[in-house]
């Protein structure tokens, strides 16, 4: 029971890991619009999206943690000894793909890369598919890895024409400095939808290792139980920590090479991903923040015309969308065949 004990929070320090490098890693969603259009500095803004990042928790509930936690993966049917290592090389599968795209400043989705890791593992372990993943919840997944940044497109485009409709007899000077102020209220509202939406899938896995460990005692029909509020918690000063970091390889890239911003088309992008975002937290959705905002920063480039967007660093951007999952999930595999050698040597 120690040894489970111990290993059951070794898995939760993991997890918080990946929640500080998901922040880390994002924080270009939060703020590369708001420090590209020099509305604040650096350090200013990874503190504004900190804060929102953090009470997220106060306004979201947790659909998304018992979407990741129970509708994608029955862990039931896994060995209850392998439980806990399909859920360590998951988080690892996920935390390796991240770290290697931070430093091609890549701005790939760590939810993807969790679910990715979080499939291969547990494929590994199974040695096999049938039954092991739940249809129903990864058919809205794989839905949205394609509607969000097209909802965030759309968004973002419909947003930037409104705004140039209503101001359209006013100075420039004047719509620069009412979006400048109009910024900070956008990177919150995006903000406060990326910690709504991120923080949870940490707290899914927290919540199935707790189960797994005996911790904590399943939900109905196996279900994922409630999620305790030092959970909920936790989680989400993980993801503040890793977005107070910053991640500014990847700022660089959201910021500056897919279109150049001002700080109306700024407005448009945060506002299109945080209404993006919402709507996906509120149903349990689990979404790409990183998808979202990028959707967004190219509609808005798009109403200036089509060659202001830089589509060869799109178009780059989606392939590392496109292997994310796949790719994720091959770590994971690798990971988990490792541990289970590793687990076989010191069992005998």
């Amino acid at each position: 029971m120690t040894v489970t004990f111990g290993f059951v929070i070794f898995i939760i320090f993991i997890a918080l890991v990946f929640d500080y490098i998901n922040g880390f890693h994002d924080a270009a969603n939060s703020i590369a619009t708001v420090v590209s259009t020099r509305v604040l500095s650096p350090g200013m803004a990874v503190m504004w999206a900190a804060f929102f990042n953090f009470i997220a928790f106060a306004v979201f509930g947790t659909r998304v943690a018992k979407t990741i936690g129970g509708d994608l993966v029955n862990i039931n049917l896994i060995a209850s000894d392998m439980r806990l290592y399909v859920l360590l090389s998951a988080l690892l599968g996920a935390i390796i793909w991240n770290i290697i795209t931070w430093w091609l400043g890549l701005p790939t989705s760590s939810s993807h890369a969790l679910v990715g890791g979080y499939a291969g593992a547990a494929i590994a372990s199974y040695k096999g598919v049938g039954g092991l993943l739940i249809a129903s919840g990864w058919i809205k997944t794989l839905i949205f890895i394609v509607a969000s940044p097209l909802i965030g497109m759309l968004l973002g485009y419909i947003f930037m024409v409104i705004v140039y409709w209503l101001f359209r007899r006013s100075s420039p000077s004047k719509v620069d400095k009412t979006f400048r102020t109009g910024q900070l209220f956008s990177a919150a509202a995006f903000s406060l939808g990326h910690g709504g939406n991120d923080a949870q899938k940490t707290m899914g896995i927290i919540t199935v290792a707790l189960v797994a460990g005996n911790l904590l005692a399943a939900g109905p029909e196996g279900k994922l139980p409630e999620i305790p509020l030092w959970v909920v918690l936790t989680a989400h000063a993980a993801i503040g920590l890793g977005t107070l970091s910053g991640g500014w390889r990847i700022v660089h890239t959201m910021g500056s090479k897919i279109t150049k911003l001002k700080p109306v088309g700024g407005f448009c992008a945060e506002t299109a991903g945080a209404a993006t975002l919402f709507g996906a937290t509120l149903t349990g959705i689990p979404v790409s923040t990183t998808h979202t905002i990028t959707g967004a920063i190219v509609g808005v480039g798009a109403t200036r015309r089509l060659s202001a967007v830089k589509w060869g660093v799109a178009g780059r951007i989606i392939w590392a969308w496109i292997l994310t999952i796949p790719i994720a999930a091959s770590i994971a595999a690798i990971s988990y065949f490792i541990i289970e050698f590793i687990y076989s040597l010191t069992s005998t």
